[in-house]
Order: C-alpha cells, then sequence, then structure tokens
C-alpha cells in the first residue's frame, strides 16, 4: 500500500518497493552482511540474492506513519551475530526515516545463513 505525503506543493506517494530498497541496500552496507537471502528457502537453503534483487529480501508493512521492516540477511562466518544485526537495526531505522519521513517503529532480522569469506 503506497504512502502519500501531501504538502503545498503536491503530492507524493512512497510505495512499499522504494522502502523495501532503501532498507535493503542500508543493510548490506554494514559490515558483516554478505548479502540479503529470498523469502522462501527452496530445500531449506538461503538464496543470496544480488544487488540487483535487494528488496526480495525485504518485506515492508506500512500502517499510517508507521512502518515495521523484516530483513532475510546472509552474514559472515566468524562475525557476532548479535553485533551485526544491532547494527543493520540502527542503520535501517536511521535511513528510512531519514529518507521517507515515516517511523519505523520495527525492525526484524531472520538470519537465513552463515557465509564463509572467499579470501583465499
Amino acid at each position: 500500500m503506497p504512502r502519500e505525503v501531501i504538502n503545498e506543493l503536491g503530492t507524493v506517494v512512497i510505495s512499499d518497493e522504494v522502502i523495501a530498497t532503501i532498507a535493503g541496500v542500508a543493510a548490506t552496507e554494514c559490515y558483516g552482511v554478505v548479502g540479503m537471502a529470498s523469502r522462501r528457502l527452496r530445500d531449506g537453503l538461503a538464496e543470496l540474492l544480488g544487488r540487483e534483487n535487494l528488496s526480495r529480501g525485504v518485506e515492508v508493512n506500512v500502517e499510517g506513519n508507521q512502518v515495521i521492516v523484516n530483513l532475510n540477511l546472509i552474514v559472515g562466518y566468524g562475525t557476532r551475530i548479535s553485533e551485526v544485526a544491532h547494527n543493520v537495526c540502527t542503520q535501517v531505522k536511521y535511513r528510512v526515516e531519514g529518507v521517507t519521513g515515516l517511523e519505523v517503529v520495527a525492525v526484524n532480522i531472520n538470519v537465513q545463513g552463515v557465509r564463509v569469506a572467499d579470501d583465499r
């Protein structure tokens, strides 16, 4: 459901897809996040999404001026998952509120997998 902001100059409509993309970009820029995972698990395996599909790993629920963001992430092996999740929550809340003007009341993170870095 698109969100409308009306001011003296006109109307701005913000779709859920835009909010999901903002949240996805903010999440993948955080240290320890390897990428986004698809919302649907196939055979118990998380599918790593490319940069062009960042919003597919994000679910957004908008109720009035309040937003709930659900993220499906793949984190890097050796990182502290609780710290990565805290950083992602803070960054997503800051970015979505700053860009859209909507209040983020919750950022829920589902860690779908752990990936070993290919630094050999």
